[in-house]
């Protein structure tokens, strides 16, 4: 049965079509976004891609065309989908506008085949590039009439053939997940038979929606866990009609490292975007009050990432401090001539040493309070001294939220050692009556803790030149030495029976 031939002229100049598809399009797989959206304004539930070595299908179930709407089709530039915005079956806000990603496959393949049926209608048009070279000034496209049972469903087939270069499965995957729907309903894509899912991530959430003289503004931030922060896709996804059409990092780009754990999303419809669907019209009034929104929200996720990362940190730091006195007190246990807390108990079976019979309490962030209660008035009579003199008017006054504190019994002296901040420029250490005090801003702290070992030797390094002081602050040099010789107990393992604090 011989086939009926019609033509399809291109309305656009083809130098245009050039520009358009081959400078805007050459280093990416936009054609591919461009069609899977077709599909998605066409009221399909199912888009089928294949890629082989030669070529890519994309196939979808939607209501396909007849003869006017392939030629709306080849139509760049075209109204049709600001006049008629959403779409027949399923009302879906349409997301094609400019029609330009069709074109964009002339950086990509030799021959642009489009099938469609749309009731008793079947059509098939070529574009092949080398007779659009060929053609001069003008050119019109061929339209295939078919018979209606060429095809058995409705819905459209697009397939590019000759390809000049090679699509990994990967980067293809990618961009549909950025630049398609997927958390539609009634919508699924797969990619040579394996089902495209949207990109999940787990982390704190801090959802948004925020109303505009435009339209709404909503979406999810996340902060990833530390262990999950990556430079790879950083920013936030600005969507358009479920659509990303870039990241932008609102004022985070000043934030250094913190910045890797901030993902998430905003969706705000009304944005004007570029013609090549690749950024946004930043002078725009919408785009200036998107950006107003974002930087209150951006605020908040500052101060929730902080909280997050203190939280973390305190725990970080207990441990260590833990560990920190729990080696002290056995190196002042093998040497009690070091001790100005004089000799001290081995723990009974029922001990459990730093954190249970030598650890008075233990108080959470935010309840530090003023320094007063960080002592008990059991601790206060147990101060190491000959007599006892006139209390000084405490330096530290008020403790941080993130202060993190441990009070021990050397014996029967109780000692509380609080780790907060004071200042870069604050003192490394220093002790007021009972109260050993270590400054985490300090230059020399920060970049001992970022390393477990390293961070536990610091402050037994701390801790032990403060108790090495009690012993005689009169004599620094023998200090020193008493110092040297705890540390060194401190972390050199010996085969004698542990040694555990106790009372």
């Amino acid at each position: 049965m011989e086939s009926e031939k019609e033509y399809i002229t291109v309305t656009v100049d083809k130098s245009h079509i050039i520009t358009i598809g081959e400078r805007l399009y050459a280093e990416s797989i936009e054609f591919v976004r461009e069609i899977v959206n077709n599909a998605y304004d066409a009221d399909a539930t199912l888009v089928e891609i294949t890629v082989t070595e030669d070529g890519i299908e994309i196939k979808d179930n939607g209501t396909g065309m007849d003869r006017d709407g392939l030629k709306q089709y080849f139509n760049i530039g075209s109204q049709q989908k600001l006049h008629s915005s959403k779409s027949s079956v399923y009302h879906r806000d349409r997301i094609g506008q400019f029609g330009i990603g069709k074109f964009a496959s002339l950086s990509a393949c030799e021959r642009f085949e489009v099938l469609t049926k749309r009731s008793d209608f079947v059509g098939r048009v070529v574009f092949d590039k080398h007779e659009w070279e060929k053609a001069g000034g003008t050119w019109a496209l061929p339209l295939e009439l078919l018979s209606p049972d060429f095809r058995k469903c409705d819905g459209t087939t697009v397939m590019l053939t000759g390809l000049n270069r090679r699509y990994e499965l990967n980067d293809i995957e990618a961009r549909i997940i950025e630049g398609t729907p997927l958390k539609a309903p009634d919508f699924r894509v797969r990619l040579n038979n394996h089902t495209i899912t949207p990109r999940s991530l787990t982390g704190h959430k801090i959802p948004f929606l925020e109303g505009t003289e435009f339209g709404p503004v909503h979406g999810e931030i996340i902060i990833l866990p530390q262990t999950m922060a990556s430079t790879d896709q950083l920013g936030i996804e600005v969507k358009v009609k479920q659509v990303t059409v870039r990241r932008e990092f609102f004022g985070m780009e000043t934030w250094g490292k913190a910045m890797s754990r901030v993902r998430g999303e905003v969706n705000a419809d009304f944005l004007p975007v570029t013609s090549d669907r690749t950024g946004f019209i930043r002078d725009s009034a919408e785009y200036r009050t998107l950006l107003g929104i974002m930087g209150k929200i951006i605020g908040d996720v500052a101060t929730v990432l902080h909280r997050l990362t203190a939280k973390k940190e305190t725990r970080v730091v207990g441990r260590a401090l833990n560990d920190a006195l729990h080696r002290i007190y056995k190196a002042l246990y093998r040497n009690p001539e070091l001790s100005p807390f004089g000799a001290l108990p081995i723990a009974d079976e029922a001990g459990k040493g730093i954190g249970g019979a030598g650890l008075l309490s233990e108080n959470k962030a935010g309840q530090a309070g003023q320094v007063g209660s960080t002592m008990t008035e059991e601790a206060k009579d147990t101060v190491p001294m000959e007599k006892k003199k006139r209390k000084k008017k405490p330096v530290v006054k008020k403790l941080t939220p993130n202060a993190v504190i441990k009070k021990v019994k050397f014996g029967q002296y109780g000692v509380s050692c609080v780790v907060d901040g004071f200042g870069e420029d604050g003192p490394e250490v220093f002790t007021e009556e009972t109260t050993i005090y270590i400054n985490r801003d300090h230059p020399l702290y920060q970049r001992e803790s970022s390393k477990a070992d390293t961070h536990t030797l610091n402050l037994a390094r701390l801790i032990t030149q403060e108790i090495a002081l009690m012993k005689d602050s009169k004599n620094p040099r023998q200090a020193f030495e008493r110092q040297s010789r705890l540390l060194k107990d401190a972390f050199i393992e010996k085969t004698e029976p542990e040694v555990k604090p106790g009372s």
